[in-house]
């Protein structure tokens, strides 16, 4: 039985998910939120937003796409496609006693992973900002909203925004897992 994948996104109102290879906007407590959903899990990333992070953070296995076959990096697992990346994500998890990896991007990433996609940790993002990286809306006649946390914009943290934390469950066979 594989892992289930979780994917972590950050979105803004009008789909924007980044700019350039970089987060557009600051955000403390999703940075945090970020780090507790991935903490001791594998993370599947695209070679363009491990460039963006720069290098493999602790306490997690960071698994790269990429098609570049001279490309690697110490402390990261390179997978050349995405059968690839999800096989060595489960077999990681598995040695880890992880109960799900996760999924951090980027935009093709996304795409191409949402249909095997168990569940979504969506941060809702209250700007809209310009920029050349986009999350779709999910289709509610497969995802079900199942919890919502609203945050105000920290001033003492240096937010950008206000924010929700939002889950999708994935709906199967006309009904959400619980």
């Amino acid at each position: 039985m594989s892992l289930p994948l979780v994917f972590i996104v950050a979105v803004a109102k009008n789909g924007v998910i980044g700019g350039d290879n970089q987060l557009l906007w600051r955000l403390s407590g999703d940075l945090k939120r970020f780090k507790a959903l991935t903490m001791g899990k594998p993370m599947i990333m695209g070679r363009k937003t491990f460039d963006s992070i720069g290098k493999p953070l602790p306490g997690r296995e960071t698994i790269v796409v990429t098609r570049d076959p001279a490309w690697s990096h110490e402390g990261v697992h390179v997978a050349r496609d995405l059968d690839a990346a999800v096989a060595l994500a489960d077999q990681l998890g598995q040695a880890m006693g992880a109960s799900e990896a996760t999924v951090v991007g980027g935009a093709e990433i996304y795409r191409q992973l949402l249909p095997r996609a168990a569940r979504v940790e969506w941060t809702e993002v209250d700007l809209a900002p310009a920029g050349d990286a986009r999350f779709e809306r999910l289709d509610p006649r497969e995802w079900l909203e199942s919890a919502r946390e609203a945050h105000f914009r920290n001033l003492e943290a240096k937010d950008e925004a206000d924010y929700a934390f939002v889950t999708y469950q994935r709906i199967t066979n006309g009904l959400a897992p619980r």
